[in-house]
């Protein structure tokens, strides 16, 4: 069985496919019922939660500027507005489980959500709030996976969760590839050197620089967040 992990304050990374529904809709009511009452145990084991979550259910920017009919920074700010649309939609499944979130965008929507500052932020998580972070960094040309790095340094965080469709980092996909070999523990170096998909270069790079761990894990059943801080789900460490 996996170490539990000793981190108290967590930053929590998801893709925005990861709330879609199984017939392509873009986000899916049970499975943001089920995120919440994940997200309540985990903080009754002892943890503080911010959440960064990524707007892939709705739009990509890079795809579709790749495309050639708009540019890239205009696609980007178009994929910024889907991720807050998706951090309302889990700041309301979180308060409808009894757990206290709070929105705020990097993006400034002040008749929507707070925009972010960095003190509130910390405030609010001091106070055992869900702080679900919005707009990515606010600015074109950066991943939400950058974000999620970037906002884990500035709120003080212990480490990154990245839950994804797998339950650890392999050196291929291994949905389609058998025969490829997951990690359970790796350092930032080797995240890079390998090249490997998990999180962008750009991710693993600051958090090295901030010496932050990252935990991969999955986010599907039998597999959840507080099973994986708890050491009862597989997962893979990088860490420095």
């Amino acid at each position: 069985m996996p170490e539990a992990t000793p981190f108290r304050r967590i930053l929590l990374k998801l893709s925005g496919e990861a709330l879609a529904a199984p017939d392509g809709y873009w986000l899916h009511p049970p499975t943001l019922a089920a995120l919440a009452e994940d997200i309540a145990r985990t903080i009754e084991a002892g943890a503080e939660i911010a959440i960064v979550v990524g707007g892939g259910n709705m739009i990509r920017g890079a795809r579709i500027s790749a495309a050639g009919w708009i540019d890239r920074a205009t696609g980007d700010s178009l994929g910024m507005m889907a991720t807050v649309m998706n951090s309302l939609a889990i700041e309301t499944a979180l308060n409808a489980a009894g757990v206290p979130a709070r929105t705020m965008s990097a993006v400034s929507m002040p008749t929507i959500c707070e925009t972010y500052a960095r003190q509130p932020a910390l405030h609010h998580l001091d106070k055992g709030q869900v702080v679900v972070l919005a707009g990515g960094t606010g600015n074109p040309f950066f991943t939400t996976d950058t974000a999620a790095v970037l906002r884990a340094a500035e709120l003080r965080c212990d480490a990154v969760l990245k839950a994804t469709q797998v339950d650890g980092v392999y050196s291929a996909d291994p949905k389609k590839d058998p025969s490829a070999t997951r990690y359970d523990r790796l350092t930032h170096d080797e995240a890079i050197a390998r090249d490997l998909k998990v999180m962008d270069t750009a991710a693993f790079a600051l958090a090295r620089e901030s010496r932050l761990s990252i935990v991969v894990g999955s986010l599907h059943p039998p597999s959840s967040i507080a099973g994986i801080l708890s050491g009862e789900a597989p997962s893979t460490l990088v860490a420095p």
